[in-house]
This record gives C-alpha cells, structure tokens and sequence, in this order.
C-alpha cells in the first residue's frame, strides 16, 4: 500500500488560480508551474518506485531532510514526466552529498548554477540533449530536470534569491543546467566510467558550476592547435585561483580533429593542466593574488585546479569550430563533482 502523501493540501477553483497561487506564495521560479496534485505527485513517484517517505538526502547545513514526496512535488511543478523522475532523483542525492558541500554553492555570491551531465543508456530515450544548442532551449528533459532541482533547491532547502542564495549576478544556468555526453558518437570513454561506473550503467555527474564560456578555432587541424586555443582562454577566464573543476566540452568539428590525432581524455586533460597555469606574478599584477611581486615568482606556477578535476565531455552539435569550457565554483575542498546512478 502507498504511504501516505503528508504535504499540506490547499484549495483552488482551478489550475489557473493554482499557478497564480504559486507565484503568491513565492514557489516558483518566474516561469509557470504545473500545479502538484495528488494524482500527479504519485504518478512522478511511481516513476522512480518509491515511497513517499523515502529519504532522498538530508542538508546537514540546513537540517533539512528531502523526502521523495518533496522531490515529486517539485519535479510536477517543473513540467517533468515521471519517467524523468529517477535522474531528479539521483541529482538531488548528489546535492545532498556531503563531497558537493551543499550550503557553499546554494549560499554562495559566486551564484553557481548546479551542471548536471547525464550518461548511460537512459539519455536517449528520455532524448536529453547531447547535440544542436546544446545549452540552449527545445528539449522538454533538459530543461524539466533541471528546473525540478533548483526547485527543490528553493522550496525545500530554502535557497531563494536575496534571502539564503546570495548570488551577486547569477547566471541563466540557474534556472536549468543539464546536458547529455554524446556517446553514441564520442571516440572516448564516457565520463560516468571514467568516474567508476560501467558503460550499461546510466548516472548523472553534479557539479557546482559558472556559465559556459565558449570559445572558437577553424584554422587548426591538429589537436594540439585546438587545444593550445582552449588553453589560452582557460588561463585568463578570471576563474584562475584554484577552481573546484573545469568541465571541457568538445564538439563535434573539434573532437574529430582531437581524436583523429589519437588524443584520449587523459591526455587532453594532461595538456590543459600543463598549459592553463599562471606565474605567481602574474596573478598579483592583476589583482588576483594578494603581495607584491617577489623574487622567482615570474617562474613560479599555479595551475587552474587539480589535473583529475579536468572533467572532458564530448557533446555539442557536429557542426561549427566551436566548443566550450565551465569553471565551477570555489576550490576542491569547497565543492567536488559528485557522480550517482540513475536507479530507474
């Protein structure tokens, strides 16, 4: 027998009183919500097969326990369909993981969104995006999931705008952040099996993130060309102290020239640690690094972040010189990339 559903239910004469209703309340997120009525609610939890009263995660921080019940109301109210409900599911388990360090980047003036990269086989039937406008709108699965975590963000942990989420700018990635690793024409090792899990498994990686900052080459047909472009800007994108991680997404022009070069993930990543890192000096001329300049310090290095934080996704459309880099937020010990299986 289902458990019992606990929220508190209220009383409208119809849907559209129960979307103004939202906004009165302040529930959503400036766009419309589907308004979570029983039969709704169950049906997104029967998508996941769990119990109303299952513990998703618990935010220490905040004392604050996510139960499913609280997931499906907001994954309804973000226009999910049920079989989405198990990778909402998963990435809120991964928010709520003590490695993602939940009240850093829900707090933050940094203004992170939350990047969630899907893998495995269930991206696409649910057809996730992993091509054309790849961060852009027209894929309902993309933007649903990740609107249902920032709205579980807000209603349930409390990260509302101005009051516990103090972002200073912010970013659209805010609203939704997810996109699919394009595996069904990548010549690399997808990301969830990089990070321990196998190929049949599907899994969504969360990372606390900034914008993607997009950068162009046409001229080069080697991977070392490419990549020297991409470096170049990483190395002077401002988010040069010590990143949490740096997402690398290659699209389909540039992952072909990458990888008919015989270039792997791991030695795109050992060529990007090598080749982002800044002196010393460098850092206090521009302001970054507090001091003034001292000796050896034109010779001394500091890299972007850790080499294993270079994360490498091949996705994006095939067409166009264009591929894109996403610093995340705060250092490694404030916020890591944190992987979960996608349980459907």
């Amino acid at each position: 027998m289902a458990a019992t559903l606990t929220s508190k239910r209220l009383s409208v004469r119809d849907e559209a009183d129960a979307i103004e209703m939202a906004y009165d309340k302040g529930w959503s997120d400036g766009l419309p919500v589907v308004p979570p009525t029983e039969g709704r609610v169950r049906a997104m939890l029967e998508g996941a097969r769990l119990e109303a009263n299952h513990q998703v995660g618990i935010i220490r921080d905040r004392a604050v326990v996510i139960s499913a019940e609280k997931v499906a109301i907001n994954a309804v109210m973000a226009g999910c369909k049920p079989e989405y409900f198990p990778i909402v599911v998963a990435a809120v388990e991964a928010i709520a993981d003590h490695r993602w360090s939940y009240h850093g980047p829900g707090t933050s003036t940094g203004g992170a969104g939350v990047l969630m990269i899907v893998n495995g086989p269930i991206a696409r039937p649910l057809d996730i995006n992993a091509g054309d406008n790849l961060f852009g709108p027209g894929w309902r699965s993309n933007l649903t999931i990740g609107r249902a975590v920032r709205l579980v963000m807000r209603n349930v942990c409390g990260s509302r705008p101005g009051l516990l989420d103090r972002g200073t700018l912010g970013h659209p990635g805010k609203l939704s952040y997810v996109i699919a690793e394009n595996e069904a024409e990548s010549p690399w090792t997808p990301l969830h099996v990089e990070r321990g899990f196998r190929a049949e498994q599907s899994a969504v990686t969360v990372v606390a993130s900034d914008a993607p900052n997009q950068f162009y080459n046409q001229l080069s047909n080697t991977a070392e060309g490419v990549l020297t472009t991409l470096a170049d800007n990483m190395r002077i994108s401002g988010q040069v102290m010590g990143q949490s991680t740096y997402v690398v997404v290659l699209a389909g022009e540039h992952m072909h020239t990458i990888a008919n070069d015989g270039w792997d993930k791991k030695r795109i990543r050992q060529f990007l640690f090598d080749n982002t890192q800044n002196s010393y000096a460098h850092l206090k001329r521009t302001g970054r690094m507090t001091g003034d300049i001292a000796a050896g310090d034109e010779q001394r290095m500091r890299p972007l972040t850790e080499l294993e934080n270079i994360l490498i996704v091949a996705a994006g459309g095939r067409a166009g010189a264009f591929s894109c880099f996403i610093p995340g937020w705060g250092s490694a010990k404030s916020s890591q990339a944190v992987t979960k299986e996608i349980r459907s």
